[in-house]
């Protein structure tokens, strides 16, 4: 009786968990498809071309991106700098002014610069201005529903539920398909009953992808919280040397080249990907903050931010972060598919389509149960209204 009655509390939790987060999930994994493909897709929608040059051609020196970008746009401000892992570009991110972009960062465009001539390529319009792309749109679904850190949170409630439903799923199963062999689906009786068998096996099958993905899912609609943490206790404490100093006007700081080839130096063995610019919000006001990650596959998702004094030009130093965004920088590759190459991404596409149909066939199963239900109840009402008429009769 102690086991039939944990069982059905079971079942009870996988039922409102799933029907709960089923829709949003659905629409989760329905936007993750384009996205685990994002680079190609964006190398499809909007294919950028660069000057045939010789391999290993050195890259410009950034002092010479910077240049350019005040010459274009003199009244405005860089707000951070860019080298594109897979193509030879640099990108130089300017507001109006740092105000302005704390009040809303969308007010941010970009200059893509050729990273070997410094050849201005294409000006972006801000945010603010132009419509948003598809992969744009896609992310957004995916992550916060348009609504920013609300719906961030919203959907790692969702998530976090998706976990719950595996894992009362993982513990239902065992019991279930004790009578049966596995992967039995029995096709020879009602629909119902082989959607049954279907949504179990390939549940079993995808349980450990689908709890990474979920369980990953959940620390990324964290992100936003977490680097609000790690900036208010470890970064303020951090910066609490420097208060008093002024942020030195643009035209009065060392050079960014400079300051990337100081950070280079301090942490070898790793690549400098961007540079955000004193004043930056999301950055230090009295610092080049330049953030390097690993050169190799395991290495490649770990980033350490490095400072640079932005009065002297000299290190500050290498700031080592906190566990939590570690645990973040880890669970991003793993949720999204992207750091093995096409053969991964297929794979990823191939367990989120298997999850669709699991999702799917969930829903279906809660709607057909509830049908028969209603069915056998309008069945037992008509017979029991027969046999009173039948009863009443002369």
């Amino acid at each position: 009786m102690t086991a039939a009655r944990s069982l059905k509390r079971w079942y009870s939790v996988h039922k409102w968990t799933s029907l709960i987060c089923t829709a949003f999930l659905l629409l989760v994994c329905l936007t993750g498809l384009p996205l685990v493909f994002h680079e190609e897709i964006d190398g499809w929608l909007e294919p950028h071309h660069y000057a045939s040059l010789p391999e290993g051609t050195p890259n410009a020196s950034f002092d010479r991106f910077a240049e350019a970008a005040h010459h274009l746009h003199p009244n405005d401000v860089i707000a951070s700098m860019f080298a594109d892992d897979d193509e030879p570009a640099v990108y130089v991110w300017m507001v109006p002014s740092f105000d302005a972009m704390k009040a809303n960062p969308h007010v941010m465009y970009s200059i893509r610069f050729d990273a070997r001539t410094a050849e201005v390529l294409e000006t972006s319009q801000p945010g603010t201005e132009k419509p948003k792309r598809f992969m744009e749109i896609m992310l957004a679904l995916h992550t916060d529903l348009f609504v920013g850190l609300p719906g961030e949170l919203f959907l790692g409630v969702m998530a976090l539920l998706f976990v719950i439903a595996i894992v009362s799923g993982i513990v239902l199963y065992g019991p279930f398909m004790k009578k049966l062999d596995f992967g039995t689906v029995r096709r020879g009786r009602a629909t119902r009953l082989k959607w049954l068998d279907l949504h179990k096996l390939l549940g079993i099958v995808t349980m450990a992808w689908a709890l990474v993905v979920g369980a990953t899912g959940v620390l990324n609609e964290l992100s936003t919280p977490l680097f609000g943490l790690w900036q208010q206790t470890d970064v303020r404490q951090l910066l609490a040397s420097y208060e008093g100093q002024a942020t030195p006007p643009g035209d009065a700081l060392p050079s960014v080249q400079a300051a990337l080839e100081t950070a280079q130096r301090a942490v070898p063995g790793m690549t400098i990907t961007s540079i955000a610019y004193p004043g930056n919000p999301f950055g230090s006001p009295y610092h080049y903050v330049l953030w390097a990650k690993g050169d190799r596959t395991l290495t490649s998702r770990l980033f350490s931010p490095v400072l640079v004094n932005a009065h002297t030009g000299e290190l500050s130093g290498v700031v080592k972060m906190p566990w939590y965004l570690r645990a973040l920088e880890v669970s991003r590759p793993l949720h999204f598919g992207d750091y093995g190459g096409l053969p991964l991404k297929i794979l990823w596409a191939l367990l989120d389509l298997i999850t669709i149909v699991v999702l799917g066939s969930g829903l279906y199963l809660w709607f057909a149960r509830r049908k028969t239900h209603a069915e056998r109840i309008a069945h037992l009402i008509a017979a029991h209204q027969s046999g009173e008429a039948k009863g009443s009769a002369p």
